[in-house]
């Protein structure tokens, strides 16, 4: 009897384990946008498909308070149409997306959009796996709302590089989002704190191999289907 039930919680507790999240990988950034629409549903299948290890995409809210996924505020740049915001829904790119990749949620500076993303995060059981990078403001919003959800601290990103990773650390992030190498030091300092590394600005896979070998945990990269990591 007793072995009955020790094999049952043990059934239990792996249903109830979360999916392995890869330690780095490519971050695919705003989908695979060198062969399909950025921060589309087909865009972010194809990242699947490819086997991105973390896929970024932008989330913003539209006049009657919807979550889209878009980066600029009309579709002109990235559509063959006109006009204002429309389509994805933050829900309906995450109902697609699976759970055992990163998802990096990139917010503008729109606190409520923030913990509004941060409650669907939550909502959907994805704060293993889903982070909202954002501005401090944001992230203090976020926080005070749902603390389980993860931040990638955005504040400093084109500032000074020491400071940004001092307060990344003292804020207790779980992601960084750098534009310029640190020093190996401060670099040691953010693995000490468990903090991940994603670096934009990746052009080259010569360029991504030598950020990752300079333990950047993930490069943010248009094409990932030309890009292979080491």
């Amino acid at each position: 009897m007793q072995a009955t039930i020790i094999i049952l919680f043990a059934a239990l507790a792996s249903l109830n384990a979360q999916p392995e999240l890869p330690q780095r990988g490519l971050c695919a950034h705003c989908g695979v946008n060198s062969t399909f629409p950025e921060n589309t549903l087909p865009a972010f299948r194809e990242d699947v498909r490819l086997c991105a290890q973390q896929i970024e995409f932008d989330v913003c809210r539209t006049k009657d308070g919807q979550l889209v996924v878009m980066h600029d505020a009309t579709v002109n740049r990235t559509t063959n149409g006109e006009g204002l915001v429309s389509g994805p829904t933050f829900e309906e790119v995450l109902d697609v997306l699976p759970e055992n990749i990163w998802i990096n949620v990139h917010m503008k500076d729109d606190e409520a959009a923030a913990v509004m993303v941060a409650k669907i995060i939550a909502g959907k059981n994805r704060t293993h796996q889903a982070f909202v990078a954002c501005n401090r403001s944001c992230a203090d919003a976020v926080r005070k709302a749902y603390p389980q959800v993860m931040i990638c601290n955005m504040e400093r990103q084109g500032d000074d590089v020491a400071r940004y990773v001092r307060e990344t650390i003292g804020q207790k992030c779980q992601f960084i989002q750098l534009r310029q190498l640190c020093s190996p030091e401060e670099m040691q300092q953010l693995k000490a704190a468990g903090v991940k590394v994603n670096f934009f600005g990746v052009q080259s896979p010569e360029y991504c191999r030598q950020l990752m070998e300079a333990d950047v945990d993930f490069p943010l990269i248009d094409n990932p289907d030309v890009f292979s990591i080491p």
